[in-house]
């Protein structure tokens, strides 16, 4: 077991006469983690940079972490416990995320922080679409569920939410796997708005909220299906202009990038459980999945993970994004337009 007396010595604890890792104020503990990327920021480079190592500070980084990874489970909870930091997740998040609080309080010392490395919110999508058992490939998927949830990355917290039914106009009629994969009946369907008016009632949401005008924000999904397909899709069967607000967004399989799992872990109840957390409300419930999603992005703030967009949409077709530019938040929410 790693001792207390190594700890001191390898932490820089005994140099300074008390712990340089004490965790900051909780008001401030999440920003402080969005703040700091190892990307350039803001045209300027951040100590985080992968291209200058020649400061000492990453020579202690890098034994500190060689110590990380010879921990135990319970080493590692131990140590996070300490820090008053989540102990919940399995041995590669524990100790990723000890990695991370370490190396953002050392740099944090250093004063490299930007103030403007983190948008002010992320607005958390997850549609639900009309669909089949087996989901045949000429089956038109159009949104019967849009919702939006509003996390607020200076307090860490979910803040607001935005939930509306949509009415389908190709399939009205929904088929019974759809009805009881996502709950939602066919009178929920049949009594809700059709697809422009609720892109009209989310922008005006979210304008109300001053997203894009007197805040910054991003919007974000799990995975890239959401945008790519069924937005893209439901604009162009609505003859509705696809929204500017949405051309560029964060995908959370960062999440993978962050904890080093592999591609088939990114799944939502998996990431949830390798954090430690299990699903809260009803799966494919378009609300209850954002929420969810929401709590994962919130905790990879928490582990330091430096959430910006990373793919968009232009001319229909799918790119990704370099995070490794100054931040540009999405742009303030305008009316939908109808195509010619």
């Amino acid at each position: 077991m790693v001792s207390q007396i190594r700890w001191k010595r390898d932490w820089g604890l005994q140099k300074h006469g008390s712990s340089p890792l004490q965790r900051p104020p909780c008001h401030s503990f999440g920003r402080q983690h969005c703040r700091i990327s190892d990307q350039e920021t803001n045209g300027k480079t951040s100590a985080a940079s992968s291209n200058d190592f020649s400061d000492p500070i990453y020579k202690e980084i890098a034994i500190t972490n060689g110590y990380i990874n010879r921990m135990t489970r319970e080493e590692l909870r131990s140590k996070l416990a300490e820090f008053k930091l989540e102990t919940r997740g399995v041995k590669d998040v524990l100790k990723k995320r000890l990695k991370n609080y370490y190396k953002k309080q050392k740099l944090m010392q250093k004063e490299h922080i930007s103030e403007d490395s983190c948008y002010d919110y992320i607005c958390v999508v997850d549609f639900e679409a009309t669909c089949e058992e087996g989901n045949p490939p000429e089956f038109v998927h159009e949104i019967i569920e849009f919702p939006v949830v509003l996390v607020n990355t200076r307090t860490l917290e979910i803040e607001d939410t935005f939930q509306q039914y949509v009415k389908p106009e190709i399939n009205p009629k929904l088929s019974d796997f759809c009805i009881s994969l996502t709950g939602i009946t066919q009178d929920i369907v049949d009594k809700a708005d059709i697809f422009p008016q609720v892109l009209q009632n989310v922008v005006e949401w979210m304008r109300q909220r001053e997203l894009g005008t007197k805040y910054s924000y991003s919007m974000l999904t799990d995975g890239y299906v959401l945008m790519h397909k069924f937005l893209n899709i439901q604009c162009f069967i609505s003859r509705t202009k696809y929204p500017s607000f949405a051309k560029k967004w964060i995908n959370t399989h960062n999440y993978g990038n962050l904890y080093k799992v592999p591609r088939n872990q990114t799944k939502l109840t998996i990431m949830l459980e390798n954090l430690g957390m299990s699903y809260d409300g009803r799966p494919h419930s378009g609300l209850d999945d954002s929420k969810n999603i929401a709590r994962i992005a919130i905790r990879m703030l928490q582990d330091g993970c430096d959430l910006r967009m990373n793919e968009r949409i232009h001319g229909g077709q799918l790119m990704t994004v370099s995070s490794s530019g100054p931040l540009e938040g999405a742009p303030a929410p305008q009316m939908p337009r109808y195509r010619n």
